[in-house]
């Protein structure tokens, strides 16, 4: 699957240009420096999909369900990487974000619907990210929820309002990279039966109970708010809109950006699930909350697992609310016609309606472990709405010109969507069975 991606990424994208990057004149040096030098978009949405949400969700798989759901990260990822680099495309050939352009060239009516929707989406996400965080604060300081969701609320707030983007990027790399390190060291602590990890990553399997987990997992990795803030943040790296060949770079440097970042992504989710299916699963030890799985932890594998974890899931809520947060005004400010800009209005009301209305949330949930997983679940229901509607947009010769969807690249985003559609249809029967 991935090589047919790499296959119609170079049908969309032009053959490399003989000129200089930054310029016109001069003779290309395509070098790791260059590569590494556009490196940040891509983890800036991983973050969003190894937030806390996404490990109450593999929490559950593993600890239920073994290995057995590890297939649901693998599929996720593959989406994954074919949902977000055209969501980048969107941005980088139009110099629009999916919001934008959702304003610019939808019917009025349809654009609010979707964008209000997604709004909604970005809130369902903070929810997740402030509570997540909360809890970590909890096992490490013994803090209550809700004041913890307050601290994480005024923490994000006051790096979302006062700091460049540039300065964000650079702090939520180094998030990505503390939470990847940990899990190496927690899955050092533990005993993995690798055949039967294979076996997971690779065969689908729908074990009994297991539709809402799978359907939660889905909504994890796979969110809509990604989708926006990709579109909008890939344009941080853009320097001429205006000559092809520098697109045509731009779009081969952000593949591989996306495609780096979300394998260390699918590299983190399959360490959740493995870690709590090798320690809970296998110790028959049922996990209801997030709590729960960091004190199992401790006569399990110790104290310093249950430490790791704890900071892990701190770094994880922090960062993945900023991302949320900013999603959140991308989305609200493009209903204006107007791009991200935190010293814009509209854009500091969406972010404000996003990071309060989520902290609202969170003061009235009952359940924080269910509240995290079935957030998921709603994400995954709005997942299509987005899907189709950019689908429209990156398929449409008026919004993309000649860099428009080529064919088999709308067959594989058109399965997608389908895909998804079918697994939340499965998931409302499977609820109604319940009731």
């Amino acid at each position: 699957m991935i090589s047919v991606i790499f296959t119609i990424h170079k049908e969309q994208s032009m053959s490399f240009s003989i000129k200089k990057f930054f310029g016109t004149n001069h003779k290309p040096k395509l070098t790791a420096i260059d590569f590494f030098k556009y490196i940040g978009p891509g983890f800036l949405v991983t973050i969003g999909f190894i937030d806390p949400g996404n490990w109450a969700s593999n929490v559950s798989a593993g600890s239920d369900f073994g290995y057995k759901l590890l297939w649901v990260i693998t599929i996720s990822t593959i989406m994954l990487i074919i949902l977000q680099h055209n969501a980048a495309h969107l941005g980088i050939v139009t110099g629009y974000c999916l919001s934008e352009a959702s304003t610019i060239y939808l019917r009025p009516w349809i654009s609010k619907m979707t964008l209000i929707t997604a709004v909604l989406a970005s809130i369902s996400t903070a929810f997740a990210e402030i509570l997540g965080g909360a809890i970590a604060l909890d096992m490490l300081f013994k803090l209550p929820v809700k004041i913890g969701s307050l601290l994480i609320l005024v923490f994000v707030s006051w790096m979302l309002f006062t700091s460049s983007y540039k300065k964000i990027e650079k702090w939520i790399i180094c998030f990505v990279s503390l939470i990847g390190l940990s899990f190496i060291i927690e899955l050092s602590m533990v005993h993995i039966e690798w055949n039967q990890a294979l076996t997971g990553w690779t065969v689908p399997t729908f074990p009994l109970g297991a539709m809402p987990i799978i359907m939660s997992a889905l909504g994890a990795v796979v969110m809509p708010h990604n989708l926006y803030l990709h579109s909008e943040i890939i344009q941080s790296k853009q320097w001429n809109l205006e000559d092809e060949h520098i697109i045509a770079k731009q779009l081969d440097y952000e593949f591989m950006d996306t495609l780096l970042s979300m394998l260390v992504g699918w590299a983190i989710n399959s360490a959740i699930i493995i870690i709590a299916a090798a320690t809970f699963f296998a110790n028959k030890v049922p996990v209801t909350e997030l709590g729960q799985a960091h004190q199992m932890l401790i006569p399990l594998l110790g104290n310093s697992a249950s430490v790791i974890f704890a900071v892990s899931l701190l770094f994880s809520g922090v960062s993945s609310c900023i991302t949320a947060g900013m999603a959140g005004g991308s989305i609200f400010a493009g209903l204006f016609k107007e791009p991200y800009d935190i010293h814009d209005a509209h854009t500091k009301l969406g972010v404000a309606i996003t990071l309060v209305a989520a902290f609202i949330v969170v003061l009235l949930i009952q359940d924080p472990f269910k509240g995290l997983v079935y957030s998921q679940v709603l994400l995954s229901i709005q997942l299509p709405i987005t899907i189709f509607t950019q689908i429209y947009l990156t398929s449409s010769k008026k919004v993309m010109g000649k860099y428009a969807n080529k064919k088999l690249f709308k067959i594989l985003l058109w399965c997608t969507g389908i895909f998804v559609t079918i697994l939340n249809i499965m998931l409302f029967i499977s609820l109604f069975k319940n009731v």
